[in-house]
């Protein structure tokens, strides 16, 4: 008898149609994402309110709020090569438990005790992106090459709805029950890490790259409704099992450095516009702050609708022309938000409908970009590629504040004091920052829309001058 490799075992699951079972997947991976987003974003709300009644110092803040952020690196790195030691579920089901339990811990916290705020904040961005990482890679590698594009795109949306629900949530219950009944509400997501652990199944692709063929076999029957024995068994080992050492990813520069600049880009150019611009919109419109963080709900909304937009236009044009267009629009967008930051149309802030579109092309970006850099990777470094890509916008989120606080002139990198003249060399930066993106795509990208993702052997070299919206046939 011939000898079996799996590639028709792969053929088979990849030829699948969306049925229930692969939904009820992405419904719960896309819980991950949303209540474990919550879980991270709402020490904001929480903060608000304690810092002012434990008379909490600059500090002390500080170090509440950049712990998530540690934790999150961290969780990146140790979750992502652990996800591709030792599979995908397991990883997200632990760090879920992690992100719930440290976070609804919270709630229990002595008056005062800030630095015990700050240690279950650490964990609760461990637990974030030990959840997110192997989720995203595993919504990835389950959906079928046909439809990964458009499915995969959709997915990263989920991250933005958390973002939504922790400011809806906080302003419906901060009154009635308090911070720490608000806190209290992080334990839900341990009702989706148990919901996790029983309904999903483990990465087809996973298993096979590992070598565990009679477990990939018996899911393929299970995933088609098939008899276990008209689906293939594979006989041939894999060359290379996926293992956990990050020094792997060295071994790809390309990607390893495509991946840093545009995770990395985007999330400093992100989180500076964020954090920077309610304080930057209040200064130069001589407004209140609560009317600059009104103008801000247009500026997310803009995020969150350049998502839903590249969810359309990536299977239409590609991953690598959607990422040149959306980066150099960011640099466009943040370079004009600077120099016309005076301007009123009608009465509108020209400055307001720039950071809309800046936006528009940040957040919608991540949709393409994400789940961009596990299909470019492969199978046995998914999981540690998207730790790293998490790793940067970890690094992104602090260093876009600090940089920006250093063009101010001023040491605080919380909430940094803005001043007219550091407007533009301030936006200049941020588009400096999105330069790098459009240019990674354009330089180190390769195209992977509609291509069957690799196991991971090989570098695949970018292709110049190969047209931007090529797609593989």
């Amino acid at each position: 008898m011939a000898e079996q490799t799996s590639d028709d075992l792969l053929a088979l699951f990849d030829g699948a149609s969306l049925n229930r079972r692969y939904w009820a997947a992405f419904i719960l991976m896309s819980a991950v994402f949303v209540f474990d987003f919550f879980d991270f974003l709402v020490v904001g709300y929480l903060l608000a309110v304690v810092g002012p009644e434990w008379h909490l110092t600059y500090g002390q803040s500080a170090v509440i709020l950049y712990s998530g952020g540690i934790g999150a690196i961290l969780g990146a790195l140790v979750f992502g090569a652990l996800s591709d030691a030792w599979g995908r579920k397991y990883q997200i089901v632990i760090g879920t438990f992690i992100c719930a339990f440290s976070s609804g811990l919270i709630a229990t916290i002595p008056e005062g005790a800030w630095w015990l705020f700050a240690i279950l904040r650490f964990f609760v961005g461990v637990g974030l992106t030990a959840a997110v990482t192997p989720a995203l890679t595993m919504v990835v590698e389950l959906t079928p090459t046909r439809h990964r594009t458009f499915a995969t795109s959709f997915y990263v949306v989920f991250a933005s709805a958390g973002g939504f629900l922790a400011p809806l949530i906080s302003a419906a219950l901060l009154g009635p029950f308090g911070w720490r009944g608000v806190a209290l509400l992080g334990f839900i997501a341990a009702i989706i890490a148990v919901l996790v652990w029983v309904f999903t199944p483990e990465s087809v692709r996973w298993l096979a790259a590992k070598g565990h063929f009679v477990e990939a076999r018996a899911e393929v029957a299970r995933h088609l409704g098939a008899p276990l024995q008209s689906i293939p068994l594979p006989t041939v080992p894999p060359a290379v099992v996926p293992r956990g050492n990050l020094l792997d990813l060295l071994s790809q520069p390309r990607m390893f450095w495509e991946t840093i600049l545009i995770w990395g880009g985007s999330s400093t150019a992100g989180y500076g516009v964020y954090l920077w611009g309610p304080t930057i919109v209040a200064l130069l419109l001589k407004v209140p702050v609560p009317q600059a963080a009104k103008y801000f709900i247009f500026v997310s909304a803009a995020g969150v609708t350049g998502k839903i937009i590249v969810t359309f236009l990536a299977p239409l044009i590609g991953r690598r022309a959607l990422g040149v267009l959306w980066g150099f629009g960011g640099v466009v967008a943040l370079a004009a938000a600077g120099y016309y930051n005076g301007v009123l149309i009608n009465g509108l802030p020209l400055l307001v409908i720039l950071l809309c579109c800046s936006t528009f092309c940040i957040e919608g970006g991540f949709s393409n970009l994400a789940p961009y850099t596990v299909e470019s990777y492969g199978v046995r470094m998914g999981a540690r590629s998207s730790g790293l890509g998490q790793t940067a916008n970890g690094v992104g989120k602090i260093l876009g504040p600090f940089s920006l606080a250093l063009i101010a002139g001023t040491s605080n990198i919380v909430s940094p004091k803005a001043t007219e003249e550091a407007v533009f060399p301030a936006f200049l930066f941020l588009a400096f920052c999105m330069l790098l993106v459009g240019l990674s795509f354009l330089f180190l990208g390769v195209e992977t829309h509609g291509r069957a993702i690799k196991l991971g052997e090989e570098e695949e070299a970018p292709a110049p001058g190969v047209a931007l919206g090529t797609q593989a046939r």
